[in-house]
């Protein structure tokens, strides 16, 4: 390929990119808006502190007492996934560094606590994603509850200004990829 293709194919791709930025950054600044909402941004807090751990460990240790079917399996399924994401986001969000919106967006600011520096991509979400998927696949009458609260804190990441929808897009695919890889 001639050195001028190889410039303009470049150049090109970076357009893209930077349309896509500004799109993911307009989406974050619109969705932010319902923050202003007093009984949303309650919500939302309430569902984004739940989805940072402790509905998941409730899970872990209600599982036992309740002796439902193939609770060991779900558990040790649980388990597994919950290690494999903290080590598969750590290790994306230091490698990308991306700054959270209220960071790098005017007009966005945080109305809840970051639990770390980086936005890409969404814990959070990864976590929602993988933990439905495990608990669904062995108890399915949890669905729609697991998949209705998922969505919630997927909103509540962006709402509160704390994840561009990329990274809640990119956290949903890395959960869900985590957890029927290790399922198999």
């Amino acid at each position: 390929m001639w050195p001028w293709r190889e410039q303009a194919a470049a150049s090109r791709r970076q357009a893209v990119f930077w349309r896509y930025a500004e799109s993911d950054r307009r989406l974050a600044a619109h969705m932010h808006r319902a923050a202003s909402w007093p009984a949303v941004l309650a919500v939302l807090r309430a569902v984004s502190w739940l989805g940072d751990g402790p509905l998941w460990y409730a899970a872990i240790v209600v599982l036992p007492w309740l002796d439902w079917p193939g609770w060991k399996d779900c558990l040790l399924d649980m388990l597994l996934v919950g290690a494999a994401n903290v080590a598969l986001n750590v290790a994306l969000k230091h490698h990308v560094r991306r700054a959270r919106p209220f960071v790098d967006c005017p007009g966005i600011r945080a109305r809840a606590r970051a639990i770390d520096r980086f936005s890409f991509p969404s814990g959070h979400v990864m976590h929602a994603v993988a933990f439905a998927i495990i608990i669904a696949r062995h108890y399915p009458e949890l669905g729609v509850p697991l998949w209705l609260f998922v969505a919630l804190v997927a909103a509540s990441r962006v709402v509160l200004g704390l994840h561009y929808p990329s990274d809640v897009l990119a956290g949903a695919s890395l959960g869900a990829g985590v957890a029927l890889l290790l399922s198999l």
